[in-house]
């Protein structure tokens, strides 16, 4: 059924008092996502976002041919929406590491240290491949788009009282430096091609997309107005919000920014 998803606040440790505009915080919980129930027809899709006044732990997750059997691995990217002036994402190493010393640093702790913490400022965009190491740290707003998958592997939890999965993680972790080129910075304006596969597609759009970008989305595509509200088969979709369009005519974009993607295979 195309129209508005449903929409699913989560609390977290690591989550804020306060969200951001355009959403409304509930009393007394400490929200650290919100996120948008797959619909039936893009189940492979996983769409959320993420606000963080601590770091999440240091995790990694497996490709699919790795994943526990009738699991997904995961695959994910982000796109920052706000940080403050010193937030950081922590993804890949600053120098290449064995198994043997990952481990040891999942242990000792000194895996924080050894990860390659990236500034990380509005407009960010950073993929991230099963098996890279990662860490979003405080004080960060993103949008990430997944592989629907809830399998993760934590390594190092900054001593919060909760399960380490250091066996499975060590089979999936790479301890490998980051690519460069998975990284970018979306300019304010104008289209961007993020992703296209291999689980997904995305791109920012601003505006109406242009031929080459809509010719790339066939069939249903979950659209996320980000700054002003566009129209999917007729009914308002706010910023904060996500849809689903049976296909990209039925998305009728104004002149603010969105999101739109769409699994790949």
């Amino acid at each position: 059924m195309s129209g508005k998803l449903a929409t699913t606040m989560s609390a977290r440790p690591w989550g804020v008092d306060r969200l951001p505009p355009p959403f409304l915080s509930p009393a007394d919980e400490r929200i650290g996502e919100v996120w948008f129930t797959p619909p039936a027809a893009l189940d492979a899709l996983l769409v959320k976002y993420i606000f963080t006044s601590q770091a999440l732990s240091v995790q990694v997750h497996p490709c699919d041919a790795d994943a526990p059997a009738g699991s997904r691995g995961k695959e994910e990217c982000w796109y920052v929406i706000g940080a403050q002036p010193d937030a950081k994402l922590g993804i890949g190493f600053k120098q290449a590491l064995s198994a043997d010393q990952l481990r040891e640093a999942a242990l000792s702790g000194e895996i924080e240290h050894l990860l390659d913490w990236h500034p990380a400022r509005p407009g960010d965009f950073f993929y991230i491949p099963a098996g890279t190491v990662h860490a979003i740290g405080a004080g960060i707003s993103l949008i990430e788009v997944q592989q629907n998958s809830d399998v993760t592997y934590r390594l190092y939890d900054y001593g919060r009282p909760r399960e380490l999965h250091l066996d499975q993680g060590m089979k999936v972790a790479l301890g490998e430096r980051y690519p460069a080129a998975l990284h970018c910075h979306v300019p304010a304006l104008g289209n961007a091609d993020l992703v296209n596969g291999p689980h997904f597609r995305l791109d920012r759009i601003d505006g109406a997309p242009d031929p080459a970008t809509a010719g790339r989305y066939h069939g249903a595509v979950l659209v996320l107005p980000l700054d002003a509200a566009l129209l999917v088969h007729g009914q308002t979709i706010a910023p904060g919000e996500c849809a689903l369009a049976e296909t990209m005519r039925a998305v009728e974009f104004g002149a603010g920014r969105s999101l739109i993607t769409q699994p790949v295979g």
